[in-house]
């Protein structure tokens, strides 16, 4: 069929009613939200941000209320889809922008496209990766991972992934959303090592819409987390206190979900692999830990500084 680009899309939206079918790649992917109200009767409030790209750019798509149990887990990064009578909207201002791993590509910001059961009720197919044409030109998904070696370089809310060999992971804790909210968030803390540094990656990694993945995380897994946030204490000792914490559209992997993923291809990826065969499982082991507390940042030596 006669088929439309987000670029096309982005200078004809106001003038029509019907688009063409778009054939996108799945760049991005955000936790799925729930916004149900107690005085607002919505068989299902949820809602999930991707962002997709053709050969023209990248734009936000929105997947709403039913649609999101049925599609949400079949769209992963790197799913290639077909959409047809979907609805184009003006874009919402505050939402989460990931860092895309090609920052030369064009980012049409103005505009989304969401779809919904009805009005119109849209059509959503997934084309297997075997089917998937290069003259469709539609970019890879690009990564940015870095080394724990490069991390102590990297500025305050730098976007990078990682990947590592888990040593430690601690107990699931809660936090509160807001001070005297009911609504928590579960997070856990965990350390990762790769090779490059005698220092682990220190992550704080919140549970993502991967309870699956979130719940298994434990020592001696390859543990992959993209789009995850620096976070350096620029007070004191900044070398110190630099961990890693997820964004709203990190995605977490651990051995077992590795195969197939778009992230096997990458040189870091590879190294890193390398450097796995090298090392003995047994002096692995006896240096992994697992469970109980963890203060961090740590707290002063002394309590006046407390």
């Amino acid at each position: 069929s006669k088929l439309t680009s987000l670029g096309q899309l982005e200078m004809t939206w106001r003038s029509r009613v019907h688009f063409h079918p778009l054939l996108v790649r799945v760049l991005h992917k955000s936790r799925l939200r729930y916004y149900g109200k107690p005085e607002k009767k919505l068989d299902m409030p949820y809602q999930a941000y991707f962002e997709v790209a053709d050969g023209s750019g990248m734009m936000s798509m929105v997947l709403w209320n039913s649609l999101c149990p049925e599609w949400y887990n079949s769209m992963k990064v790197g799913t290639v889809l077909l959409l047809e009578q979907y609805a184009i909207k003006t874009s919402y201002p505050f939402k989460t922008q990931p860092t895309p791993g090609d920052s030369q590509m064009k980012r049409f910001a103005t505009i989304e496209i969401s779809l919904n059961v009805r009005d119109p009720p849209t059509k959503i197919s997934i084309i297997p990766e075997e089917m998937v044409k290069p003259e469709w030109g539609l970019p890879e998904v690009k990564y940015r991972f870095i080394t724990r070696s490069e991390l102590d370089g990297l500025p305050n809310n730098h976007s990078c992934d990682v990947i590592g060999l888990v040593t430690f992971v601690g107990r699931a804790e809660r936090a509160r959303k807001r001070e005297h909210g009911e609504d928590f968030w579960l997070y856990r803390w965990a350390h990762a090592i790769d090779g490059t540094s005698d220092q682990p990656f220190i992550l704080e990694l919140f549970a993502t819409s991967q309870p699956d993945v979130f719940e298994h995380i434990h020592p001696m897994t390859y543990l992959v987390c993209t789009q995850m946030r620096v976070v350096r204490d620029l007070t004191e000792n900044p070398s110190s206190t630099i961990y890693l914490t997820t964004s709203n559209e990190s995605q977490i992997f651990i051995t077992g979900w590795h195969k197939g993923q778009p992230y096997t291809k990458d040189t870091k990826v590879k190294n890193f692999i390398q450097w796995t065969k090298t090392q003995s499982e047994a002096d692995q082991m006896k240096k992994s830990v697992i469970g109980g507390y963890y203060p961090f940042p740590r707290p002063p030596n002394n309590f006046l500084k407390y």
